[in-house]
């Protein structure tokens, strides 16, 4: 169908090249998409809609329902599923009315049996070619409706010849593999039912048609970080729809009479450039996301691999003393600084600096360490307590639980109940109160483990009568909390680990400055991390350390141009022993770190292209400036030697990208023009010493 055939309910929402268009059908049961891609894909005959005959279906299971109820698609797998006081579900809806402009559209439904009001949002940020979705539900009704699936949006994509879809998978240690699956028909789930986004998959997808190895891609992501699911379909007509939106581990959610339900952002973004333009339409968004604060983070030095829980004021200043000789920018002190915590088995909760460790006080070890320039920083894991600790010996029922039934301790903790007004109050004016009371610039926000008890115990302000939204209550606590001390400590950074990458979503995304991807710091291991990392986040994002551990898979030793080069992808820091580094060594590493300061606003701001992979013989990153007068090349040698250098063999070649063809780029004592670049490729040379290049290219 033609957008005006749709009796003048159609929109189209535009975004910098891309535009988003829905209408509503005749019958007025729901919201249909009409095209999504380049601008001007509109005009001309959907690619996507079917009006055929559809046995043994309903015509809601084959049109590209863009939000619709089991009512409306009750066999292909409906968003969203609400059950009514007396158990019928089948809950339907008719178009009431739309509002909004080229950017923003809502597009409001309403089912007078069950007094739903359904509200379908709609926005496309300026500048940016990813359109957010998101649904408000309110109960007009008199009785309690349950929320039984709480998906966000349905997307719908054409693939005629079969879906490519695009995936992260994981664990901790092995966060953000990418990995592919050809889906010809049926389904596809990926999602976690932990209470966070989760080391086992990323909430994050990309979907093209199988015939097209490079080109049209769609994606989409969800900014929830709690529970949550996607699900592709390819139905026999060539269209696959992605669902989206939370998981529901503890059932249904209680829609109680005249209460609303917002459920969360999902995000689809589009690219003509395949996997690799697709990561940058997402790095576009979440530098809008960062706002203001989107600038050159500090080089950090981390304490957490050279001491490990036996943190003292002598050996953190050894440490700092070292680092502020090489250039680092900010001190971070990790696990162990507090009372009752010489391992993993006490003192969370408890979050007083242990004076037996700071004898002169522990603002006192803070000026010490500002007196040699640096900033300091400090790491906390505030939603979680140990079972030996001070507050859980007052605040027993402040944990998840179940009554009558013990709870599952991992790392030896418990999870606080962060969905409890005094709960949060704790966690918010402990964090607050640090950042208050001590010279802090930079807060490390950890969460060790995932929820496990689906229940609430005795003594709380919130009743438990009913069913309590736990995985909501505290996402959006969390959000809360980060946003106020984001508000009141506008200086501090705040970086977002989850024993490494459990907790990176959209959602963080605009609350945090930094992601912690992952705990294992191999350098080879580290690569794959971040090259799965980068397709779906953007460099300003990607916290990354140079340590001296071996990788838990790959645990082939690189030299230490190969750890600087690699954690220069993002945001560069340190986090070996530096006191056994020998001089040459700390040299080295003084002439790296002034290197990435020259080049970081590039890695910052700069367009990202993805060359290779870490499992072929050229793998690297281009980062673009602006103003296109300056590439940095950030390439790894990951595979086979030619011969060392001693038999005949070429250089691999870089083929770099969204260069001036007829412009002239100077690279060292060499000179290419972007024609070279982009068709024959950059040059680079590995040898048994030489396993890591960066290159900087000016436009002359």
């Amino acid at each position: 169908m033609n957008r005006n055939e749709w009796a003048g309910r159609s929109w189209t929402l535009r975004g910098a090249r891309t535009e988003y268009t829905v209408a509503v059908p005749a019958h007025g049961r729901w919201l249909e998409l009409v095209a999504w891609g380049p601008h001007g894909v509109s005009d001309g005959p959907s690619p996507v809609s079917y009006d055929g005959p559809t046995p043994f279906l309903t015509s809601g299971d084959s049109a590209p329902v863009e939000y619709g109820t089991d009512a409306a698609r009750p066999f292909a797998g409906p968003d969203l599923v609400v059950e009514t006081a007396t158990g019928d579900r089948r809950v339907s809806w008719d178009y009431q009315e739309a509002t909004g402009d080229e950017h923003r559209l809502a597009v409001t439904f309403a089912d007078p049996v069950s007094g739903l009001r359904t509200v379908v949002h709609y926005e496309i940020p300026a500048g940016t070619d990813v359109v957010r979705r998101w649904v408000e539900l309110t109960n007009t009704g008199d009785a309690v409706l349950r929320v039984v699936r709480a998906g966000s949006a349905g997307f719908c994509v054409p693939t005629p010849h079969g879906a490519r879809l695009s995936y992260q998978w994981g664990q901790w240690a092995q966060e953000f593999q990418l990995d592919h699956v050809d889906l010809g028909h049926g389904n596809f789930t990926v999602g976690s039912s932990q209470g966070v986004p989760g080391h086992l998959y990323v909430p994050w997808l990309a979907i093209r048609d199988q015939a097209e190895p490079v080109g049209a891609t769609w994606g989409v992501a969800l900014a929830w970080t709690g529970s949550w699911e996607i699900t592709a379909e390819r139905d026999t007509g060539g269209l696959t729809r992605v669902r989206v939106g939370r998981h529901l581990p503890d059932g249904p959610l209680d829609l109680p009479a005249g209460a609303s339900l917002s459920l969360p952002v999902a995000v689809g973004a589009y690219s003509p450039d395949g996997l690799d333009g697709l990561a940058r339409v997402w790095h576009q968004y979440q530098r809008q996301l960062a706002g203001e604060r989107l600038n050159p983070r500090p080089v950090l030095y981390n304490s957490w691999e050279a001491t490990y829980f036996s943190v003292d004021a002598e050996n953190q200043l050894a440490l700092a003393r070292i680092a502020a000789e090489l250039g680092v920018e900010t001190f971070v002190v990790d696990d162990g600084w507090f009372v009752g915590r010489p391992d993993d088995h006490g003192g969370l909760g408890d979050w007083t600096p242990d004076p037996a460790k700071f004898p002169a006080g522990f603002d006192a070890f803070i000026a010490e360490v500002r007196a040699l320039g640096l900033n300091f920083g400090l790491w906390v894991e505030p939603e979680c307590v140990s079972p030996r600790s001070t507050l859980y010996a007052e605040h027993p029922d402040w944990v998840y639980a179940i009554e009558g039934r013990p709870i599952t301790p991992i790392r030896n903790q418990y999870l606080l109940d962060l969905g409890r007004p005094e709960v949060a109050e704790f966690v918010h004016s402990t964090v607050d109160g640090l950042l208050r009371q001590h010279d802090i610039s930079y807060l490390k926000w950890d969460f060790n483990r995932p929820r496990t008890e689906p229940g609430r115990g005795t003594g709380s302000q919130v009743p438990v009568a009913g069913r309590v939204d736990l995985d909501g209550a505290h996402v959006a606590n969390l959000h809360r909390i980060y946003e106020n001390l984001r508000r009141d400590h506008p200086h501090v950074v705040i970086e977002a680990c989850a024993g490494g990458g459990a907790r990176t979503d959209l959602a963080m995304a605009a609350r945090s400055d930094v992601f912690w991807p992952s705990d294992n710091t191999g350098p080879l291991d580290r690569l794959a991390i971040q090259y799965g990392f980068l397709h779906a986040n953007a460099p300003h994002l990607l916290s990354s350390w140079v340590t001296d551990a071996p990788g838990l898979f790959d645990p082939r030793p690189r030299s230490l141009a190969f750890r600087f080069v690699l954690a220069m992808a993002g945001v560069l820091g340190i986090g070996a022993d530096i006191r056994h580094w020998s001089p040459q060594d700390r040299a080295e590493a003084a002439t790296w770190i002034a290197r990435y300061k020259e080049i970081r606003e590039i890695i910052v701001h700069g367009t990202v292209h993805l060359i290779g992979g870490p499992d072929q013989s050229r793998c690297a990153v281009q980062y673009t400036a602006p103003d296109a007068a300056s590439v940095v090349v950030l390439a790894w040698h990951t595979g086979r030697l030619d011969g060392a250098g001693l038999l005949p063999s070429r250089p691999v070649r870089l083929p770099l990208h969204g260069l001036d063809p007829v412009a002239t780029y100077r690279g060292g004592e060499h000179r290419y023009s972007g024609s070279h670049l982009q068709a024959v490729g950059l040059p680079v040379h590995w040898t048994a010493t030489h396993d890591a290049e960066l290159i900087v290219l000016h436009r002359i």
